[in-house]
């Protein structure tokens, strides 16, 4: 696929995904020099629709399953990481527009243009007032700002007295995320980080803004939810989780590529032979092989397996919840040290830029530092797995 036309033409996700990758190998350098996606690439994925395979039915979105969700970044990131990163992280924000109300979900997500990127965290204050919120706050790590037309703040509410906090029956804070165009917002351009540099997840800030009810969202909220499909069944946190597992063994899979090529004709010295002829490193490539391949298969029999149940059952079970926590946490683990370890195969050709292999270590370990990839999330399996009390549900 070479034209807009035909991108705009697939209707199979995946497909519309492998169409881009020449452009996003093309533009991999500049993406990366721009500190955020080029315009030709936001363009050509607005053309294959890519930002909207996660909205809802009534805005045109294809409602992806859960293994195509995996298999749609893993090929991205495979192109460039970054945009990998982008995509995964604006398909998780745009699960919001199946909580909202229809009209104002048309207004927000109905140009073929729209991406909502929001910060890390709730970290701003909704304070009530007739008809909304005066939104207040600061939130960082906003990956996609840059390309974005409307952005989100995770907020705890307080009543209109701006001191006392609203609060769930069961005690829990209550938050909404307040969506805003971004032309509302201060951005700050604070993105000098090893690695992802082209996602420009940049800081941004806005003081007593008004926001009316319709433009907030809960997103733990399934009562509200308007599409029956069971993408919107499970927790957005969760579906980061894939997304972000995707991303590592696409990038993964492109180091351990450009290792074979480089084998091919690369002598190291003292060796007297190349790489290819070496049974060394013939066993080293098979166990990346190996490994990478395993944890694919994880990756995407989890994702099978946990959407069919939530198809079946109409929500997601526990022990889905947490054979997906498990399994990301695995895959994002894993896929970063193949990474590392194909990167330390390739010897000292590796450390140039100008090779295809030092920018795929600094994302791969970069994405492996979020908070999806952390170790402690462990702990929070083996808890349930030795019937104990769980210790987080932040991330379930």
């Amino acid at each position: 696929m070479n034209s807009v036309t035909d991108l705009t033409a697939a209707t199979d996700v995946p497909a519309r995904a492998a169409g881009l990758v020449p452009l996003l190998q093309q533009a991999s350098p500049r993406i990366e020099a721009n500190n955020g996606l080029t315009d030709d690439v936001v363009e050509a994925m607005h053309a294959a629709r890519l930002f909207r395979a996660t909205l809802p039915s009534f805005l045109g979105g294809d409602c992806i399953d859960l293994r195509t969700h995996a298999e749609l970044i893993e090929t991205i990131a495979r192109a460039d990481g970054s945009t990998g990163w982008c995509l995964s992280q604006g398909l998780g924000c745009a699960m919001a527009s199946a909580f909202m109300q229809k009209e104002a979900g048309e207004r927000f997500f109905g140009p073929a243009n729209a991406v909502l990127a929001w910060g890390a965290g709730i970290q701003g204050k909704a304070v009530a007032v007739d008809g909304g919120y005066r939104v207040t706050g600061k939130w960082q790590f906003a990956s996609g700002s840059r390309h974005a037309t409307i952005l989100g703040g995770h907020s705890y509410v307080f009543e209109s007295d701006g001191v006392t906090q609203r609060l769930h029956p069961n005690g829990r804070k209550v938050d909404r995320t307040a969506l805003m165009v971004r032309e509302k917002a201060t951005v700050h351009d604070v993105w000098n980080v090893l690695g992802l540099r082209g996602t420009g997840s940049d800081t941004f800030v806005v003081t007593d803004l008004f926001v009316p009810e319709d433009e907030t969202v809960d997103r733990e909220d399934r009562a509200v939810v308007n599409d029956p499909s069971p993408i919107f069944q499970v927790p957005t946190s969760l579906v980061y989780a894939i997304g972000f597992a995707g991303l590592q063994l696409g990038i993964a899979r492109a180091i351990l590529d450009e290792l074979c090529g480089l084998a091919k004709n690369k002598q190291p010295r003292g060796l007297g032979m190349t790489l290819k002829e070496s049974p060394v490193f013939q066993t080293q490539l098979a166990q990346f092989e190996g490994r990478l391949r395993s944890a694919r298969a994880y990756l995407m029999e989890t994702a099978e397996q946990t959407y069919a149940q939530t198809a079946e059952d109409g929500r997601i079970s526990k022990e889905s919840r947490i054979a997906i926590r498990l399994c990301a946490t695995h895959v994002i683990n894993e896929g970063a040290a193949v990474t590392t370890d194909v990167y330390r195969a390739a010897g000292a050709t590796a450390i140039f830029p100008t090779n295809p292999f030092e920018r795929r270590l600094r994302d791969a370990l970069t994405a492996s530092q979020q908070v999806q990839g952390r170790i402690d999330h462990y702990a929070t399996v083996g808890r349930f797995l030795l019937d104990l009390p769980a210790d987080s549900n932040i991330f379930l």
